[in-house]
């Protein structure tokens, strides 16, 4: 160091670095506790993929609180995407050690993402695949299960979730595919809200093809199998 002091300012100028980094993501995280996750980085890419496009630029996004959501909405993505998410801090190690096992025959990798993983990639990282990305989303659903707690992470998910061409969060799509507020979401209407969460660019609620009717009937099934709202009841 002291045959070159180059190399001690450096030092000290990352270290500084990624203690403001780590502060900010603290602070970010703490503020979007409390106010309307208005725009995440999908939103806009969403938006940007429309410049020089005949595509409209319209971003379909209405955020409700927790309590103006139908638990019928809530339940549904929870049997659908994540069974354990009352239970886990923020990952299911038996959904991915099965996933592991599976992806080593299936063509098409399945995932074993959580509720709460999916909240921390959708609010807070780019799009994308790589190391740095993945352990930047396990800081980060880390940090939301801490903080937030599990009422607050399934509010933002049903608020930021992708359900349709540029359609963000089940008030959205309640208002833009049924006509009306997600506080009156059907069960039917949930499951099939949460039967095209895997790909709400391919399937479509308005016109569901007949896999996304079977996928609506077996996520309904999965909703009464868990016991109903009382499922979610103390989040």
């Amino acid at each position: 160091m002291r045959q070159h002091p180059w190399l001690s300012i450096a030092y000290t100028l990352i270290t500084r670095g990624f203690i403001i980094l780590f502060l900010a993501s603290i602070a970010w995280v703490v503020i979007l506790k409390y106010v309307p996750v208005w725009f995440t980085p999908l939103t806009i890419s969403r938006k940007l993929d429309t410049i020089g496009t005949e595509k409209s630029s319209k971003i379909f996004k209405t955020w409700r609180p927790y309590e103006e959501i139908n638990r019928e909405a809530a339940l549904a993505v929870v049997a659908s995407e994540d069974q354990q998410f009352p239970y886990h801090w923020g990952f299911d190690f038996d959904e991915i050690q099965d996933a592991i096992k599976e992806n080593q025959y299936r063509k098409r990798a399945r995932g074993a993402s959580t509720i709460s993983q999916q909240v921390a990639k959708n609010v807070f990282l780019w799009n994308g695949r790589s190391y740095i990305r993945k352990g930047l989303e396990v800081y980060f659903t880390v940090m939301i299960e801490l903080i937030w707690g599990k009422k607050r992470i399934l509010e933002v998910y049903l608020n930021v979730a992708e359900t349709g061409p540029m359609t963000f969060g089940v008030e959205a799509a309640a208002e833009r595919f049924y006509g009306h507020s997600a506080n009156s979401l059907s069960r039917d209407e949930s499951a099939r809200i949460a039967a095209v969460l895997p790909n709400p660019i391919q399937f479509s609620i308005r016109k569901p093809s007949g896999y996304i009717q079977r996928r609506t009937r077996q996520i309904a099934r999965q909703m009464r199998a868990l016991g109903g709202q009382k499922y979610i009841r103390n989040l």
